[in-house]
């Protein structure tokens, strides 16, 4: 049966390949993107090889935006049966330069150098607005389309960072961990009205966001890209496509009786000693 999902941030590379699997499943796609050109972009590729799409711009840290980009959805499509939250990512303002402090960090006076001493208190909570904030606003929005209607979940999308903190990320990896949180919490609260909650836990994969910080311009690996795939058994990144077949699954009826999990999907990096 021909659904209404709603993806945000699915004017990126992931949340855009798991709008065109569920098209392509029958279901009607609402790509909402901050961008406006980029959940357009994403629609049109839709439509073109048959599918039902509209692009949406909306600001997933703003209620008002979300609300208006609720409208359009069921003005076009009805109401709402799976929402995605897509939409995260990273700041440099809560990075730090080295995995490890040494005492002789506290000298460098490099220009972009920092400790954690140097984090910077506004971009760590932009990292967590967007990533927790902008799961829990969508959800307040849209869901409100789905209690009481059988056949209705939320998807979520953590980080193996909410299992084991990466090093130089502490504001990403504490910010998906509320997100897997978020995620158990709100399967417990929502089980009553039908509505089931579950996250995907990708592994390392490559996109806009972390290429340049994995890949060098020749294509070849950084030091910290040789690092993961040493790391993960499996020895290559994650493709966008490895996540549709859980995708796929924890949003249909097969996955009925399936909520409050957060399903690792990285090539064997959880499983991995390191020997």
């Amino acid at each position: 049966m021909s659904k209404t999902i709603v993806l945000t941030g699915a004017g990126g590379v992931i949340c855009s390949t798991l709008a065109s699997a569920l098209a392509k499943q029958g279901h009607k796609v609402a790509v909402l993107d901050l961008r406006k050109d980029a959940a357009d972009k994403v629609a049109e590729s839709i439509k073109k090889e048959g599918g039902k799409a509209i692009g949406v711009a909306a600001n997933v840290l703003e209620k008002e935006s979300l609300i208006q980009a609720k409208k359009e959805v069921n003005d076009a499509f009805g109401k709402c049966d799976i929402l995605v939250n897509g939409a995260g990512g990273n700041h440099p303002l809560g990075t730090t330069s080295n995995p490890y402090l040494v005492a002789e960090d506290l000298m460098n006076k490099d220009e972009g150098f920092k400790t954690f001493f140097d984090l910077d208190a506004n971009g760590i909570q932009f990292v967590f607005n967007l990533n927790f904030i902008g799961t829990l606003l969508p959800t307040q929005v849209f869901a409100m389309d789905m209690v009481g209607r059988e056949g209705c979940s939320v998807l979520n999308i953590s980080s193996m960072n909410a299992f084991t903190p990466l090093t130089k990320i502490p504001a990403y990896s504490g910010a998906k961990a509320a997100v897997s949180n978020f995620t158990q919490w709100l399967a417990v609260h929502f089980s009553k009205v039908g509505i089931r909650v579950n996250a995907l836990a990708p592994g390392f994969f490559l996109t806009d966001q972390n290429r340049t910080l994995l890949t060098k311009e020749d294509g070849s690996l950084t030091p910290r890209g040789n690092q993961i795939i040493d790391q993960t058994p499996m020895g290559r990144f994650g493709e966008p496509e490895d996540l549709v077949g859980t995708t796929l699954w924890l949003c249909g009826e097969g996955a009925s009786f399936v909520t409050g999990v957060v399903i690792p999907i990285d090539g064997g990096f959880a499983a991995y000693s390191g020997v």
